[in-house]
């Protein structure tokens, strides 16, 4: 009883609050500070904002797939501020769901900034008190980078702001190649907005599948998405219309309405008082940390986006259990990041578990690669000039299945799926043996009768 608390969190995110109420339940005492909103970025803004965004851009090309099952919709129209209110409507809902969990696990919740003010300390800056805890967990979470370095910086918008726009842009640009930009992409596209993507890489989603990369790329050019690799923003201008003018690094300048910026995150230390009690931290400000979640200082803690481990909500509350399995049952558990699988909400979405290509070759020698490239059903009425694209990787030597990759409708619930029999270690006679579901796309994962390529000591033979 020497502190106030046995668990002082700063954060009130995904991986925070399950820490906080896993651990309340133990019978510790703990309490949680946020200085924005209760839930964090995956709630208030990221993952549940913007997949309602997708739904909403989804509906243009339903309306148009109809017509190919005899359905005549007639004249169609969008509301953006209609969409803009359902949507903070439903994120107050979640809020409030948040607030009353933290409430029933008997969390003590402060809703202000909170700092680490020397060892076992924490100030709350709404009125300056000071309390004390016998442990500090840090789950501060990330933000978009605003990339200081591009004059005109301040001009541009990023997801955060794009969330609460006052209205729909005409058109678009979205400087980045990663999943967040691939996302908003498809998002205003869907919605009728002119949209490019300005990317300094070769092909867009660089850690991903590279099959699955190139028919992404092709896929959102039909869709009418222009991609720029090879180029970046060198400035942005604010016109005396009001417009934005980026010139690019390829040569010319482009016009829009919004100029979106998704060129990475950064986590969120300052001023969190980290040297107060000499937290080590990376060289982009992320709070460095042991298997356990652990940092240099016997008290301190951290997980999350703040640690740049992996950035995925899944994978922040999976540490926060962890962490509480550790610290409070005695039972020391470290994170396992071996085949997470994710999704990425592109317009067709991707889901994919385990290595990508380019991954497996430089771990495997003999490799064998299952790749379908297919027209799904439903296109076949609707005439959408739109593939699906399956692919399997197998490690020729034990037939163990080290990747698995789909681009299409579904891809994401797909790869959850998948998920399980890939951290199993299924094989791809495992997969030969599983009765398929006819007719569905997904039953192409276990009906391919040869490989597509097969590669023995590094060489595609």
């Amino acid at each position: 009883m020497a502190y106030d608390y046995d668990l002082f969190v700063i954060g009130a995110g995904s991986g925070g609050v399950r820490a906080a109420r896993k651990a309340a339940e133990t019978g510790a005492r703990v309490a949680v500070a946020e200085e924005y909103r209760v839930g964090g970025t995956c709630v208030i803004r990221g993952c549940v904002p913007k997949k309602l965004f997708v739904y909403a851009s989804h509906f243009s090309g339903t309306f148009e797939d109809a017509a190919g099952f005899g359905w005549s919709v007639g004249e169609t129209g969008f509301d953006w501020p209609t969409l803009i209110a359902n949507k903070d409507r439903e994120i107050d809902r979640l809020e409030r769901a948040y607030r009353s969990n933290i409430d029933k696990a008997g969390v003590e919740l402060f809703e202000t900034r909170a700092v680490i003010d020397g060892p076992h300390t924490i100030r709350l800056e709404a009125n300056g008190d000071r309390v004390t805890a016998e442990r500090i967990l840090v789950a501060t979470g990330g933000r978009p980078s605003p990339h200081p370095a591009l004059p005109g910086h301040e001009h541009c918008i990023s997801s955060n702001e794009a969330f609460h726009l006052e209205r729909l842009p005409e058109k678009i640009l979205i400087g980045g190649g990663g999943y967040i930009a691939v996302e908003f992409a498809g998002i205003f596209n869907g919605l009728g907005v002119d949209t490019t993507i300005v990317y300094r890489g070769m092909e867009i989603l660089s850690r991903f599948d590279p099959d699955v990369r190139r028919a992404l790329h092709a896929q959102y050019e039909k869709n009418g998405i222009r991609i720029l690799c090879h180029n970046v923003f060198e400035n942005v201008k604010r016109l005396p219309n009001g417009r934005l003018q980026a010139s690019l690094s390829g040569g010319g300048t482009e016009e829009a309405d919004e100029i979106m910026l998704a060129v990475g995150r950064l986590p969120n230390v300052e001023g969190l008082g980290l040297e107060t009690v000499g937290v080590e931290t990376a060289h982009n400000g992320a709070i460095m940390v042991d298997d356990y979640s652990k940092t240099n200082v016997d008290h301190v803690w951290a997980l999350g986006d703040v640690t740049d481990r992996m950035q995925l909500t899944p994978v922040a509350i999976h540490e926060a259990m962890c962490f509480v399995q550790t610290v409070f049952h005695d039972n020391p558990v470290k994170p396992d990041y071996d085949t997470v699988a994710t999704a990425v909400f592109s317009q067709p979405e991707i889901g994919t578990v385990g290595l990508a290509e380019d991954a497996a070759r430089d771990k495997f020698q003999n490799l064998d690669i299952y790749r379908a490239s297919f027209t799904p059903m439903l296109h076949t009425l609707s005439g959408r000039d739109e593939k699906m694209l399956m692919k399997l990787i197998v490690d020729a030597d034990s037939d163990k299945v080290v990747g698995a990759h789909i681009l299409g409708s579904g891809g994401g619930e797909m790869a959850q799926l998948l998920g399980i029999p890939l951290k199993m270690g299924a094989t791809k006679a495992d997969f030969d043996m599983t009765m398929a579901v006819h007719p569905t796309a997904s039953e192409e994962l276990v009906t391919f009768a040869a490989p597509s390529e097969r590669i023995r000591g590094g060489e595609t033979v």
